[in-house]
Parts: C-alpha cells; sequence; structure tokens
C-alpha cells in the first residue's frame, strides 16, 4: 500500500476511539462477503437502536461501515501495515466526556452477544485502553508491545491472547481471528470483573448521565431542539470550542436573532451542562441580549440560552458547500497534520507532484471529514431544519410557561470528603497512619525501608505487598544477582549483574556520612576496575588521606559551632531507652525514626494538599498520611 495513503487514513484527532467488528466469513466470493457484511450490520444497527434510545453522545456517535477487501488495511505501532478481512468499521470522537467511550464498549458487547462468530476489537489514541483499565490485574508478559493485536471482544468477554514467544510476539489480525474461532481463551477473572465494574452504569442507569434544565432562546433553537434533540451537543461544542472568526457570527446572530425567544426544556449531558455553565461570556446588550438582574431566579435560564443560540448561530455560520473546504477549519488542521506526519515528502509546494497529493488528500478529506475534525454537515441540516421545520411561537410560548422543574444541579458541588470517597471507590480504599501513635514512627521508617531495599526494574519500582498495606498484586521478584560485569562471550552481549542490596547500603551510608566497613567501594582494593590504575597510585591515596583529614577538621569545626545553638534540642529524642549510654550522665539518644516522621509530615502539611515531594514519595510506597492530623 501506497505511504501517502496510509498517512492520509491514520489523521485524526487524540480524542477516538476506533472499532472493528469481524463476521466469520467463510466464502471468497465479493459479493457474498459483502451480504454477510449487510447482514451483520443491520443487527447491529438494531442493537445500537435499541440501546441509545435515552443515550446523548458528546460528540459523535457510534457509527458502522463496512469495508471490503479494498479498503482492508490496519496500521500497527511499528508503521507496518497489514491486509485485513472484511469487517464492519467505526471512528468516534468522545471529547471531554470519557463515558462515550465505555458506551461504545457496552455496545460492542452487545452487539459480539447478538451475532454469532463476530469478534470485535477496539483501542484509541492510547493503544489498547481495556488493558490500561485493568492494569492492576495484567499477567507479567503483558506489555505495550507485546499485546498489540492480542485484546478481542467475543460474545460478550474479553479474549486476551498469550504470546508462545515474548522474544517475537508478533501476531497478525488473521492469525488472532482464527485462534479465538478455533479456541477462545478469555482473559482473566480479575480483568473480567474489572471491566464489567466500569460499564456497570450501562444501560440502566444513563439517566443518571443527563440532567434537564430550562433555557430561554430564540424561537428557532426552540424549535430545532424540538425536532433534534441530540443538536444540543453540537451547538455546545461549537460555543465553548469558539474563535474570533465564531465571535463574529456572534455578534451578528443572522441566523437566530434575540429579539423573540421562549423557554424551552433542554436535556443536556451533565459533562455538557457543567462545560456550558462554566463558560464564562457576557453577551452584548447592543446585540438584542436583554439580560435579568443577575441574582434574579432567571438570569441562568437567560445566560444559558445565550450561549446555546450562539453555539446554533456558529453551526449555521461555518455550514459549507459539500466540496467546498477552502477555509474549512477541519481542512486547515488536517493538512497541517499532513504536513507534520512528512505526507509530502519535501516536495516543492505548487510543484506537480506536490499538487497531485494534495488533491488526493483533498478528496479524501471531503469523502471521511464527518469521522474527523469538525464536520460542517451538522451545520448543513441546522440550516435545513430552519427552512422546512415548523416555528409557532405562540405554540412555544404556552409549552415554555408550563415545563417540570430543572434537576437539582448540586452535583456540581462535590466536597473534598466526597471527592476522597469517589476516588477511593474508584482506586480503593487507603489507610493512614495516625502519627499520634510513637510505635508508628518505627513502622513508618519500616516501610521507607522495605520500599528502598525493595527489587525493580528499569519500568520504576513497585510497592512491596503486605497486611497493612492496600496494593494491587506486583510482579513476582526477579533473582538478586551478585556484583560483577561480565561479557558474554556466547551471544556476544555484554551482561551487567547488579546487586541491590549493596547500592542501597552504599546510598544509606552515603546519606549519613558513614565510610563504608567493606571494601565493595574502596577503588583501593583489587577490582574488576584495576586495569584502569597508573602510575600515579600512590600520589592518589595521598590526596585522598589528606581529603579525609579535611573531611575530619570540617567536622570538627561544625560540631564547635553547633555546640553553642540550641539546635540540638529540636530533635526528638527516644524516651526511656538509653541502653548503651548508660556511662554518660543525662543523655537520651535522638530517635531518627521520629525526627524523619516528624519532618515528612511538616513538609506534606505545607503542600496543603497539592503535588509535592512528600506526597509524590509517599504515595507509590503505599504510604498515606491523614491530612486532618
Amino acid at each position: 500500500m501506497d505511504k501517502s495513503n496510509n498517512i492520509l487514513q491514520t489523521i485524526r484527532e487524540d480524542d477516538f476511539v476506533e472499532y472493528y467488528l469481524f463476521p466469520r466469513i467463510t466464502i471468497s466470493d465479493e459479493q457474498g462477503q459483502q451480504e454477510v457484511l449487510d447482514s451483520a450490520i443491520a443487527v447491529a444497527n438494531k442493537v445500537v437502536k435499541q440501546q441509545c434510545q435515552d443515550y446523548l453522545w458528546h460528540k459523535d456517535p457510534f457509527k458502522l461501515t463496512t469495508r471490503t477487501h479494498l479498503s482492508n488495511f490496519l496500521t500497527h505501532i511499528d508503521g507496518k501495515t497489514e491486509e485485513l478481512p472484511p469487517h464492519l468499521h467505526g471512528v468516534s470522537h468522545y471529547g471531554d466526556n470519557i463515558e462515550d467511550e465505555w458506551f461504545i464498549v457496552f455496545l460492542l458487547q452487545e452487539i459480539t452477544k447478538q451475532i454469532p462468530g463476530l469478534i470485535a476489537r477496539v483501542f484509541d489514541s492510547d493503544g489498547e485502553f481495556l488493558l490500561i483499565e485493568a492494569a492492576d490485574w495484567l499477567p507479567q508478559w503483558a506489555s505495550p508491545d507485546t499485546c498489540e493485536n492480542r485484546v478481542y471482544i467475543y460474545e460478550g468477554n474479553v479474549h486476551l491472547l498469550p504470546p508462545k514467544n515474548l522474544e517475537n510476539p508478533a501476531l497478525s489480525v488473521k492469525e488472532a481471528l482464527q485462534q479465538i474461532w478455533a479456541n477462545p481463551i478469555i482473559a482473566p477473572i480479575e480483568i473480567q470483573n474489572c471491566i464489567r465494574n466500569r460499564l456497570s452504569n450501562f444501560p440502566h442507569n444513563i439517566k443518571n448521565t443527563q440532567h434537564f434544565a430550562t433555557v430561554y432562546v430564540p424561537t428557532a433553537v426552540a424549535a430545532i431542539l424540538q425536532s433534534q434533540p441530540s443538536f444540543i451537543s453540537g451547538a455546545v461544542q461549537a460555543f465553548i470550542n469558539r474563535d474570533t472568526v465564531d465571535m463574529k457570527a456572534c455578534r451578528a446572530m443572522k441566523y437566530f436573532p434575540p429579539e423573540q425567544r421562549v423557554k424551552t426544556r433542554v436535556k443536556f449531558s451533565k459533562c455538557l451542562y457543567a462545560m456550558l455553565l462554566h463558560s464564562k461570556y457576557v453577551p452584548e446588550r447592543r446585540i438584542g441580549w436583554n439580560l435579568p438582574a443577575v441574582g434574579s431566579e432567571e438570569y441562568r435560564q437567560h445566560l444559558l440560552g445565550v450561549k446555546v443560540a450562539c453555539g446554533f448561530e456558529i453551526l449555521a455560520a461555518q455550514a459549507k458547500p459539500s466540496q467546498d473546504i477552502e477555509g474549512d477549519r477541519g481542512w486547515v488542521q488536517y493538512l497541517a497534520s499532513l504536513k507534520d506526519k512528512s505526507y509530502f515528502e519535501g516536495l516543492l509546494e505548487g510543484s506537480q507532484k506536490y499538487n497531485s497529493r494534495l488533491d488526493k488528500a483533498k478528496k479524501y478529506y471531503t469523502e471521511h471529514r464527518d469521522t474527523m475534525y469538525y464536520s460542517p454537515a451538522l451545520g448543513q441540516d441546522i440550516l435545513h431544519l430552519l427552512r422546512t421545520c415548523e416555528i409557532n411561537f405562540e405554540k412555544l410560548q404556552v409549552e415554555g410557561k408550563n415545563l417540570p422543574p430543572d434537576d437539582d444541579d448540586s452535583w456540581l458541588d462535590v466536597s473534598p470528603e466526597e471527592l476522597d470517597n469517589m476516588l477511593q471507590e474508584r482506586y480503593g480504599q487507603k489507610k493512614f497512619i495516625k502519627l499520634n501513635q510513637s510505635t508508628e514512627a518505627s513502622n513508618f521508617a519500616e516501610k521507607v525501608n522495605k520500599f528502598l531495599t525493595h527489587v525493580s526494574d528499569i519500568e520504576g519500582a513497585e510497592f512491596p505487598c503486605h497486611d497493612d498495606v492496600t496494593a494491587p498484586p506486583s510482579k513476582p521478584p526477579r533473582p538478586k544477582k551478585g556484583v560483577s560485569f561480565t561479557q558474554d562471550t556466547n551471544k556476544n552481549k555484554s551482561n551487567v549483574d547488579f546487586d541491590p542490596d549493596s547500592f542501597a547500603s552504599a546510598i544509606h551510608n552515603m546519606l549519613n556520612f558513614v565510610i563504608p566497613e567493606d571494601d565493595s567501594w574502596d577503588l583501593e582494593s583489587d577490582s574488576d576496575m584495576s586495569e584502569y590504575e597508573n602510575d600515579n597510585v600512590a600520589e592518589d591515596n595521598l590526596n585522598e588521606v589528606g581529603n579525609k583529614g579535611k573531611m575530619r577538621r570540617y567536622m570538627e569545626e561544625m560540631d564547635a559551632e553547633l555546640s553553642s545553638t540550641t539546635m540540638g534540642q529540636s530533635f526528638e529524642k527516644k524516651k526511656g531507652d538509653v541502653r548503651g549510654f548508660e556511662d554518660i550522665e543525662s543523655f537520651q539518644p535522638v530517635d531518627i525514626d521520629m525526627n524523619a516522621l516528624k519532618n515528612i509530615l511538616e513538609s506534606y502539611r505545607a503542600q496543603m494538599g497539592d503535588a509535592g515531594p512528600s506526597g509524590n514519595m509517599l504515595g507509590p510506597m503505599g504510604v498515606h498520611l491523614d491530612p486532618k492530623q
């Protein structure tokens, strides 16, 4: 496949979710394959219509198209393309509402239950987001590199195909489909339950994602919303994302003048309502927006109506003829993305080859812009309804006087306690350390030391599980190795063996100004580094002795200066524990653990709930300090 065609078909915004549905087709005749696809898409659309009756999409709805061998391909993360069997395909942008993405997963589950043999694959800009959601329960072999083309939905369940060889985990979609049809491998029950919990709102709790509110809008807007309630999503999106060009349309209000307005009840998603309510906008009185006093009960209805009307005005003003893309903001963004992806390969702008690729890009954008950046088709639909739908001012005015009350919007106000409960419900219950117990200081130090000495790998550190910390199952620790630098002559590879215990001990010694007793870090002893010695060893040793003498003098001078201060009284002392110091009168040793806990607590409180060194250090360790203490 031509590389330029590949680039054309992979450029899109980051807020997308892409899905493929593969029916089991055993015939090679293209007409017969198309009939199977048409039958599958008819059943799928029936399921979608049934489940989406009350659902309000934030941006793009769930939509399927059939793909034959002429357009069947898939681009991998390494840039390679693969030819796919005939299938149903769709791309939806979910904008700021991640619930749309998960509702699509729910729809795919339902569709695969209704169509025997149908296998679905879904991913977004982050890749296999189903596995990201279930990251705490993944098998050890799972990683972004090893999981590509291995996650599918079949008969309503998530299927995860383990690789036979981790060194070569590549798997084509065709091979994966054949494996599932021959021997389905359902993902572990923990992964299944994690995905089911994420989809628990659907379909029974869809109404909980909606918010009904009264708005005071121009008569034509009220009539259009009664005819097509889903247009509110596009209007809110257009208003939220307005620019200087859009504001010119809002100052003219050519299509929806504000002189004649009525009250109407509008269904928002909670996400759309919150976005619209908190978007700041001061309407100009000279346009005709005469709003009541700010403190009045109707002020919010009027202001929301102004914003909705401006959104419809922007959409109508941006509507273009189907073949006219010059000046289309989506085309401008698409062309910029093509240039960033080296689509024109350095060709001179205006040359014959450049213009040929430009025409090809324009044609592709015109045919597919409904599933790309901004679609002017919605603006064209609004203009069509504006010309054809019945606009009865008297009827709408009477209906506006008998509207039910608005939904309670107290859900917008979330207290810190409610936020904590939501986070704990989503990510697990936290167990706090009580700082009023002296015994907890040693426990805290034990947690820190355990975290520092725990074996980790290049992908990061994991806190070791124990009884009093809520943490996901960690991967089995890797075997410790001795300290040596070896050369593997058989495989011609350099292997570095690293002892984490020795390294952690050296770090502790440096932090405590302690010289190691062993010779593991002594450059003077015999070691594998001996080949770097030279004739100046004796001189270097003398310099080292001199440096140690200087350090001791510095320490003595510092002790003399500190002896005349009260700094020593600021440290927490151990009470009733002077073992080993009986010969020193009235001596109390410093409680190192308690001082460490005290200093970290002061740092944590100084953060005032924001990100900072203490929270960032303690969080991954599984240690949570109660901010109220």
